[in-house]
């Protein structure tokens, strides 16, 4: 049996954020993961690091977000320094575009929602006309109506912050054993014993960061986690120069040049394809946002499953049962990334969770059922 003083369960962007801060606290962890039989979500996810959508009603999840997005910026610079291994992050701020003015006027009164709940950690915005908008993208199209912009959003690679987040976790003794998906979990009290692609593993540690996994996971260590799949597609174009220097919330320009184009969510259980529908209405959206994308060539597109709790909110809780084991899952696995490998893998060595991470409880769920 392999000692260790944490085993995180979950190789994806949640999980490996969550291994390389212990790591990087100078501990011991052990990253489980399952290999490519789990769902990867990390692997189709859209890129953004994004603020201006987050918190509608929960200034918790509001303030969470930010703070990581504050982050990230010195966090992509670290694990490039660490690894050599660059995320492709860029934070030029980020526009929710609007077709019609119905959805302008929506979109504003959701973001004085956002900055009246912010409170004293403020939260800045501008509502954009056609014509101000033009002036920072000057590729959209006359069906555009304005925008909402902050200067908080931005976007990274998911698969280049995976690369580099599996890289630090092994540069700081960090151990990563692929192929293990968990057979049984031996609980009690700061002591956990799991078995796993054959070998056992102990520490006084768990963090249970298997995405759509953890809903299992989490009966094994009295944790209720009712987490679901929720679908999104997105669509890929071939190469370009640059002519998005900011990234919308429905579309961004990576840094190798291609225009991803997503944002669908489909209740369509643990169905990863994609459909000619939704694909056809992405397509739409976009060329009506940017008249130029009609003669660009689409050179691929996928399906993938969010990890999504019924509320929509991260599920960040401690085992009252078996105190040591953690819970950390959510659907923006890139714009938490930041916050997890920074502060929620100290909270697990500390053992205990701040105040300001109640609101994500998994006893909110008890008091949703009771009501």
């Amino acid at each position: 049996m392999a000692d260790f003083d944490a085993i995180v369960i979950g190789g994806g962007l949640v999980g490996t954020a969550v291994a390389y801060g212990i790591a990087r606290l100078g501990k011991r962890p052990v990253l489980l993961d399952e290999g490519d039989i789990a769902h990867r979500a990390s692997r189709g996810n859209f890129g953004l690091v994004w603020v201006q959508s987050k918190g509608f009603g929960v200034p918790e999840y509001q303030r969470w977000t930010r703070r990581s997005s504050d982050t990230w910026t010195e966090f992509s610079q670290e694990l490039l320094e660490e690894t050599g291994i660059g995320t492709g992050h860029e934070r030029p701020g980020g526009v929710t575009i609007c077709l019609s003015e119905e959805e302008l006027d929506k979109r504003r009164r959701l973001m004085e929602q956002l900055h009246i709940e912010a409170g004293e950690t403020n939260f800045d915005y501008e509502i954009l006309t056609h014509a101000e908008l033009k002036k920072m993208l000057p590729a959209i199209g006359p069906d555009v109506v304005g925008a909402s912009y902050t200067r908080y959003d931005g976007h990274a690679n998911p698969l280049y912050t995976m690369r580099a987040l599996h890289a630090a976790l092994l540069k700081h003794g960090g151990t990563y054993v692929p192929n293990a998906r968990v057979e049984s979990i031996q609980a009690a009290p700061n002591h956990f014993v799991i078995n796993a692609g054959g070998r056992s593993f102990a520490a006084p540690r768990l963090v249970l960061g298997a995405g759509l996994g953890n809903k299992a996971l989490g009966e094994m260590v009295g944790l209720n986690v009712p987490v679901r799949p929720v679908r999104g597609q997105i669509i890929v174009t071939e190469r370009l120069q640059p002519v998005l220097p900011m990234p919308t919330l429905m579309m961004r320009q990576t840094v190798e040049g291609t225009i991803m184009i997503g944002e669908s969510r489909e209740e369509s259980g643990f169905d990863d394809t994609t459909s000619p529908e939704i694909i056809h209405t992405l397509a739409q959206r976009a060329v009506k946002s940017f008249p130029f994308l009609r003669n660009v060539r689409i050179v691929r597109t996928w399906g993938a499953l969010r990890v999504m709790a019924p509320d929509g909110l991260p599920i960040y809780e401690q085992s009252s049962e078996f105190p040591g084991a953690f819970v950390c899952t959510c659907h923006s696995g890139v714009t938490l990334a930041a916050s997890h490998a920074r502060y929620y893998a100290q909270y697990v060595m500390d053992g205990a969770l701040p105040a300001e991470l109640a609101r994500f409880s998994t006893k909110r769920f008890d008091v949703q059922a009771a009501a």
